[in-house]
């Protein structure tokens, strides 16, 4: 029986039972995670999903890892003693690791956010591509990609933009005074009942909100589904436009009214006949 001694107690047998076990960790994960993913991808979304898949790859891994310490020789009890003392020396060095452990494990419980949603965490804004033991990938709208740690998501205000099926926006829209503002909310209003995704309930809300120094402002609030929020939002203010002008009712700008006083006024037309 070959038994070459390669490093203290390593045996080349030793070793290639080590890389067979972690050839068979790497395979056996593979296989599980797509009987899973497929089994039970009808039966729960895909965040549970993958929540399932990683628990099966971390089970298998430390199970791999626990044979590979018997092969070795080591007990796990002696390694308990060992870990107790070296967790120790470490314990002060590692809090951010285990605090973005723990924080992962309640966020994947407690899911104030999924993989795909539009959030705002820690001052990122973006999509959550993956949420991982430690950290969380948010991929920004210019197309980064950061790496959020998970305690600091955790203990953070999550804005998740699209975990409601509906989200309001609004627009502030200024007329000139001498244009009719009850004609105009009535126009805004056949714009949002003739739009499909402008929801009725609850109805949009329409009034003028302030008399502002060169315009009327009109303040119109809009409700619609998540998915075709972003898109109303862009082309329903173009359309408000046309639609008021076409009526007579044009859109306010900055205007200033220079007034003299009647008195100043003859005055400086009389001098100017004088002169003349």
């Amino acid at each position: 029986m070959v038994n070459y001694t390669l490093i203290g107690n390593i045996t080349v047998l030793k070793l290639v039972m080590i890389v067979g076990i972690l050839l068979g960790w790497a395979i056996t994960s593979k296989i599980f995670s797509f009987y899973v993913r497929k089994t039970f991808k009808t039966r729960l979304d895909k965040d549970h999903l993958e929540i399932a898949v990683k628990i099966i790859n971390y089970s298998i891994f430390v199970l791999a890892f626990t044979w590979i310490l018997g092969i070795l020789g080591i007990k796990l009890s002696g390694l308990l003693v060992a870990g107790g003392i070296l967790g120790i020396v470490l314990g002060f060095a590692s809090q951010s690791i285990v605090g973005n452990l723990v924080s992962g494990v309640f966020l994947m419980i407690e899911r104030p956010m999924k993989i795909g949603n539009a959030v705002e965490v820690n001052g990122v804004i973006g999509i959550v591509e993956d949420i991982k033991i430690i950290s969380t990938t948010i991929r920004t709208w210019d197309g980064l990609h950061i790496r959020v740690p998970n305690e600091k998501i955790f203990t953070s205000s999550i804005t998740n933009y699209v975990s409601n099926v509906a989200r309001r926006f609004s627009y502030v829209v200024g007329i000139r005074y001498k244009d009719d503002a009850e004609k105009a909310i009535e126009i805004i209003r056949q714009i949002t009942d003739e739009e499909p995704f402008a929801l009725q309930t609850p109805a949009p809300i329409i009034f003028v909100s302030e008399l502002a120094s060169s315009s009327v402002d009109i303040t119109v609030m809009i409700w619609s589904p998540i998915t075709e929020w972003y898109e109303l939002k862009k082309r329903l203010l173009w359309v408000i436009k046309k639609r008021l002008e076409a009526n007579g009712i044009e859109i306010a700008f900055p205007q200033s009214v220079l007034w003299l006083g009647e008195e100043n006024l003859r005055e400086k037309i009389g001098k100017s006949i004088v002169g003349d």
